[in-house]
């Protein structure tokens, strides 16, 4: 996994209307989010799009320059004519990349030909019905390997599917006991061999950090990384999901180990560097980045350690 595709951890989606955008781009305010999403799209009516774009045109100048900054800046344009003027404001490279809207194999090429020799990474955001079709993902996933675009992660848009459906997510109840489930297993399968990280959708509730923290511990289960965060307290209700214990970093380390045996256990799990070496690497890099499990924390238990009171107090 590409490091800075784990360090995205809850991107916090924020209206490009905003006139605070500058401030959280720098993070002055909002400080706990790791990465931020500037949105032109659904979270603007079309009537505001004018003031949207001048925001930007004004805030990109006052960001600081991009070189580890916190946080990861990213801008949501509408759709690809957005996206070329966007592109055409003045300090505009002091944001990390784009996530793009609604992108299947028949329109990615447009997206990707404005991108290509720009000093920008690129979310891919999957949200049509062409994700419920394994042939359509499986040519995504081509047109993105044939261009070399520089794709940081594939992003499952939950809602709009669910809306194609005629669905909509309910409280209590994780994307993974819904229709989503097969998409989102879909999209690991077809893109994560490839090295391309697929992120998990938002979860529309604000009040419920037990589900919020169970489907988390789903999400990377079934191989997603990263997750929408609709309010700033939901940051650190995934971001502890992403916390590693002490026997994970210890495996982790000795299976990267010079010389480490073909197979051996850690407690009661079973070590084997030819195939876990992967699984080892981004145990540390989230080890790195996100810290360890609490001292006398279940992972496994229904309670989140960090409820979303805690971290609002935080």
């Amino acid at each position: 996994m590409e490091n800075m595709a784990l360090r995205l951890g809850a991107s916090l989606y924020v209206p490009a209307t905003r006139p605070d955008l500058a401030e959280i781009g720098n993070g002055q305010k909002l400080s706990e989010a790791r990465s931020i999403i500037f949105c032109t799209e659904d979270a603007v009516l079309a009537e505001d799009l004018p003031r949207a774009m001048s925001n930007l045109s004004f805030t990109f100048p006052q960001l600081t320059p991009r070189a580890n900054t916190r946080p990861l800046r990213f801008v949501r344009p509408r759709n690809v004519q957005v996206l070329e003027q966007i592109q055409n404001m003045p300090g505009v490279f002091n944001v990390d990349g784009f996530v793009l809207p609604k992108v299947t194999a028949a329109n990615a090429r447009d997206y990707f030909a404005l991108l290509d020799g720009a000093p920008f990474t690129s979310m891919v955001t999957v949200e049509t019905r062409e994700a419920f079709s394994t042939r359509e993902m499986e040519a995504l996933r081509d047109v993105i390997l044939e261009t070399g675009a520089n794709v940081l992660s594939i992003r499952v848009g939950g809602n709009d599917l669910l809306n194609l459906l005629g669905m909509r997510r309910t409280r209590g109840v994780t994307a993974y006991e819904t229709p989503l489930r097969n998409v989102i297993d879909q999209m690991v399968s077809i893109f994560r061999p490839f090295g391309i990280n697929v992120s998990a959708p938002v979860y529309d509730f604000t009040q419920d950090a037990v589900t919020l923290a169970r489907e988390v511990r789903e999400d990377l289960l079934h191989g997603t990384f990263g997750k929408t965060a609709i309010h700033p307290a939901q940051i650190a209700v995934i971001e502890a999901a992403y916390q590693v214990t002490l026997e994970e970093v210890e495996a982790a380390e000795r299976i990267l180990a010079p010389g480490a045996k073909a197979v051996f256990r850690v407690g009661d799990m079973m070590c084997e560097p030819a195939t876990h070496r992967n699984w080892a690497r981004a145990i540390l890099e989230r080890s790195r980045v996100y810290g360890h499990v609490p001292a006398g924390v279940d992972r496994g238990l229904t309670e989140p350690h960090v409820t979303l009171e805690s971290a609002r107090a935080g």
